[in-house]
């Protein structure tokens, strides 16, 4: 059974930054594709970036120059490092996990475990 349990959102003013972290619980990390999707209020969720066991990452092309994705293999934890934030930015950012191959294009319905989300506000 896999649980993911996102930390570290917040609020910020535009400009900031923030580190979102996922802790994975259960077995066979090595086995997963680990992605960060949004969701802002009355918007499709959708994919951020993720990465592969190979370290491979994949991100969204308008937000690769701000975000970076990584993962601390020994303690199944994938952080989602944020920087110079806009108010655009605003959403429930949520950490997911998909059993496999870690597509290119990070789609909601290919994952199927995800975390209950944590918060990113950005203010202008």
């Amino acid at each position: 059974q896999v649980q993911l349990v996102e930390s570290g959102g917040g609020s910020v003013q535009a400009g900031g930054s923030l580190r979102l972290s996922c802790v994975f619980s259960g077995s066979g990390y090595e086995h997963y594709c680990m992605a960060w999707f949004r969701q802002a209020p009355g918007k499709e969720r959708e994919g951020v970036a993720g990465i592969a066991i190979d370290d491979g990452t994949r991100y969204m092309e308008s937000l690769k120059d701000r975000f970076t994705i990584s993962q601390d293999k020994g303690k199944t934890t994938v952080y989602l490092q944020l920087n110079s934030l806009k108010p655009e930015d605003t959403a429930m950012y949520y950490c997911a996990a998909r059993r496999g191959y870690c597509y290119r294009m990070l789609y909601a319905n290919d994952f199927s475990n995800w975390g209950r989300g944590t918060q990113v506000t950005v203010s202008s």
